[in-house]
């Protein structure tokens, strides 16, 4: 179980953290199983503080992605568009919070994030949402929510440099009409101000022979959920995927 495993990891509180919140930043993401992941933790405990809220330190989280019609945001991605975004709901479930969030990537690799707060998830825009969503991006078509997705999430706070990591397990991704579980796959993300590979995570997953993959959640669930739509770009990452769950 990963859950036993974080009793390993000295407690930071959600306040302490904000200091390393990491809006704009470089992120560079793995893919592995929940036994190579019980093999890091191992080696990166001393180096690393947990994220703990009400001694809690597995999280669920909920996620709800808006695309035009077309699917134009994710058509931006399979095609390699050098300056593109996703809009998204979260919700953190433990906590009952809940952000309207715009992640953007320019041609240099560097991820921003613009956030709002909101009650709950909007099927339907809310005048207050339209108008964040325009005043951080060009997108003036109609935007609609196309893909739902779950999971559970501890982060890692570097004791020492400016860089977080997330671990991701239990995926699940749903439409209207399908569902995809990934729940034998683990997503590391780690979160830096500029990319420094010298930090204990990365040499940890170098130890671990687990190289650097281009995943995105959002693109994979509407890749393997979606069968009409154009997925060529996702080949690659959808047979790892596989051969990880299998």
């Amino acid at each position: 179980m990963i859950s036993n495993n974080l009793i390993n990891f000295s407690p930071i509180s959600l306040k302490e953290m904000d200091n390393v919140s990491l809006l704009r930043r470089v992120d560079t993401k793995f893919l592995t199983t929940e036994k190579k992941l019980l093999e890091i933790l191992s080696l990166i405990s001393s180096d690393y503080n947990i994220l703990d809220i009400d001694d809690k330190r597995l999280m669920k989280y909920s996620t709800l992605y808006f695309d035009t019609n077309d699917k134009i945001l994710y058509k931006h991605h399979h095609n390699k568009k050098g300056n593109r975004h996703k809009i998204r709901m979260r919700k953190y479930i433990d906590s009952n919070i809940c952000f309207l969030e715009i992640k953007k990537k320019n041609n240099a690799g560097v991820t921003n994030k613009y956030r709002c707060s909101i009650d709950d998830f909007e099927t339907k825009l809310s005048p207050s949402s339209l108008k964040f969503i325009k005043k951080n991006t060009d997108n003036l078509q109609i935007l609609n929510p196309v893909l739902s997705n779950t999971f559970n999430r501890f982060t890692l706070v570097n004791k020492k440099q400016p860089e977080r990591v997330t671990i991701d397990t239990q995926i699940l991704f749903k439409t209207d009409n399908a569902t995809k579980t990934l729940d034998k796959i683990v997503v590391i993300e780690v979160k830096q101000e500029k990319g420094k590979e010298n930090t204990a995570i990365y040499k940890a997953l170098k130890m671990k022979q687990i190289p650097i993959v281009s995943f995105s959640k959002y693109c994979v669930g509407i890749s393997n959920l979606i069968p009409s739509i154009k997925s060529n770009q996702f080949k690659e990452i959808n047979l790892k995927l596989n051969k990880l769950h299998n």
